[in-house]
């Protein structure tokens, strides 16, 4: 019993059910049958094409993120991905990218640091085209005004995380230079292993010094996002919601923010609120904002969850698995007693 009340799933499950509880409350059978009557399925299918679009579109980004360290063939990207963000989804919390992270390196016969680099970089693509759509969004459609401090706050974040990764590129063997000199001769194991991540944290960022790459990977971004926005605006003309393309952009940047911080597993609730609530801003009803928000939510999943599964089963991986080598995880190789690193045997890299 402590151990479940110890476990970020257990709470995150707990949240998660509130949240829905709280959500679907005010819902009943007449409100669902009365949104089946009037749904207009033939804008259902490009939804779901256009969500299937995003997730390969951000699949292909990864694999342009990591070109010049490794090769994967298309569709194996799109499975891994897909996979990894099953993972992410699965457990609760950041813990979700720990798992993600231990998928894709092992899979990808890449070191842990380096992949959390690339991680790393995702999240600055994200936050800059997610910058892009709040500046073109906010010239044609009034933006809540309780969201205009975070949308600063990711703007300015986004700079100091660019600036910061320059510098590291920049000052790579300073920095090392004054770890050698710090730690080398009090803690020969520790030095040993910052040298290791930082070298191999950057030689996950050092594309941002390939203006291919840096573009390829922000259109993908814009593509990626852009086939959101449509995914949501044709889930509007399927509901009857009069609502304009720009609406779409906003609930998709609201919901971004929001769960800029997981909480619960797959964002259950959170999700749900966070795009509820902000329907209801824009004259909404809350029936039909929930359900919405539920149909938007199992729309987001879908594509994921089949081509994850897909990977899993075929690639004999399980999520207790995952879960497990999280628990025992020791996110740098081991260091003997003496400082020495000791080499392990690595998997040979897919082609």
């Amino acid at each position: 019993m402590k151990r479940i009340l110890k476990s970020s799933r257990f709470w995150g499950l707990l949240i998660a059910l509130a949240l829905l509880a709280f959500c679907v409350k005010d819902i009943r059978a007449s409100d669902v049958r009365s949104l089946c009557e009037r749904v207009q399925w033939e804008y259902v299918l490009p939804s779901i094409g256009a969500a299937i679009i995003f997730v390969v579109a951000r699949a292909f980004r990864w694999k342009v993120i990591i070109a010049q360290q490794a090769r994967i063939g298309y569709g194996k990207v799109v499975a891994l991905y897909s996979a990894g963000q099953v993972v992410n989804m699965a457990m609760p919390a950041l813990t979700g990218q720990v798992g993600r992270l231990i998928v894709l390196s092992r899979k990808m016969a890449l070191s842990k640091t380096y992949v959390f680099s690339t991680l790393v970089l995702e999240v600055l693509f994200d936050a800059l085209s997610l910058i892009f759509f709040m500046l073109v969004t906010s010239l044609v459609f009034a933006f809540p005004s309780k969201y205009r401090t975070a949308s600063i706050l990711v703007a300015v974040g986004t700079l100091f995380i660019l600036i910061v990764l320059y510098l590291i590129i920049s000052y790579q063997q300073n920095i090392e230079e004054t770890c050698r000199r710090r730690l080398s001769k009090r803690w020969p194991g520790a030095y040993i292993t910052i040298k290791k991540a930082i070298r191999s944290f950057v030689k996950g960022i050092n594309m941002l010094k390939s203006s291919q790459h840096v573009a390829g990977s922000m259109i993908l971004s814009l593509i990626s996002w852009t086939c959101h926005v449509l995914a949501i605006w044709f889930l509007f003309k399927s509901f009857g919601f009069q609502l304009p393309v720009p609406a779409a952009a906003v609930v998709m940047i609201i919901n971004t923010l929001v769960l800029m911080i997981p909480i619960t597993p797959g964002n259950a609730g959170t999700f749900e609120v966070a795009v509820s609530t902000s329907l209801a801003a824009m004259s909404v009803g809350r029936s039909d904002a929930v359900l919405f928000a539920l149909a938007l939510h199992l729309l987001d999943l879908l594509p994921i969850v089949i081509m994850g599964a897909w990977f899993f089963r075929f690639e004999k991986v399980s999520l207790r698995e995952i879960e497990k080598e999280h628990e025992d995880e020791i996110i740098f190789e081991k260091i003997s007693e003496d400082g020495t690193f000791i080499e392990e045997d690595k998997p040979k890299r897919p082609r």
